[in-house]
């Protein structure tokens, strides 16, 4: 399930269709139901048992996703995307902020529980993460999110930073592995998702040692009413 284009520029298209909009919905409340029955009975899971919990059938269900574990990565991609939507946007105030401290706000708000969907998100996460030890096509599914993420990341560190292709690729690299270390090391453990060992913490302090020797990210991020696209 691909989370981004990866080289074409980004175009204006419609509004999706009805139907669209409907098999998103389909897709992202399977996601749900076997997101949470991973994270409750582990790897051992059936694809028919997702498909029987989120009310559709079994040919529906694999009219959707070829296998089991194909079946999370819609809803894994909504929580890795959040961040890079948002550092994308505009920066809001007078004053922006530099490329670095807009990657570590930005990654922060993804990862700090905003409500109870957002906390229960992350809980799936961690559920899912401690299963993936006896499901290798699980673990698959996690670092093929994560790649598209970080190939999405890409182009709004270029546009952002102006740098060349080395310094934006290792930027991509840092940034998208601090969060996903992050999350990891939280899910190993039992710390609460707002404590000081949560997920939001954690990355703050791998984004600011993974991106410490990338000074192409001190630049300040460029004001969207002076841009000429």
């Amino acid at each position: 399930m691909s989370t981004a284009s990866r080289t074409a520029p980004p175009t204006r298209s419609a509004r999706p269709s009805l139907t669209e909009r409907r098999k998103a919905e389909t897709q992202l409340e399977i996601a749900r139901t076997a997101a949470a029955l991973f994270a409750e009975r582990g790897a051992g899971v059936t694809a028919e048992e997702i498909a029987r919990a989120a009310g559709v059938a079994p040919r529906t269900f694999y009219r959707y996703f070829r296998t089991k574990e194909d079946a999370v990565a819609p809803l894994l991609a909504v929580g890795v995307r959040r961040w890079i939507d948002d550092l994308a946007g505009p920066a809001a105030g007078p004053h922006p902020p530099s490329v670095r401290e807009a990657l570590e706000r930005a990654a922060r708000r993804a990862l700090t529980p905003a409500g109870p969907e957002a906390e229960e998100a992350l809980r799936w996460t961690r559920g899912l993460l401690r299963a993936m030890p006896g499901d290798p096509a699980l673990r698959a599914v996690w670092h093929r999110v994560h790649h598209e993420s970080e190939e999405a990341l890409i182009p709004v560190l270029a546009r952002l930073t102006g740098a060349g292709p080395l310094a934006v690729r290792l930027a991509a690299a840092a940034a998208n592995t601090a969060l996903r270390v992050a999350v990891e090391v939280w899910a190993a453990g039992d710390e609460p998702a707002d404590g000081p060992q949560g997920p939001a913490e954690l990355v703050t302090r791998g984004m600011r040692a993974l991106t410490a020797g990338l000074p192409e990210l001190d630049g300040r991020r460029p004001d969207p009413a002076t841009r000429r696209d």
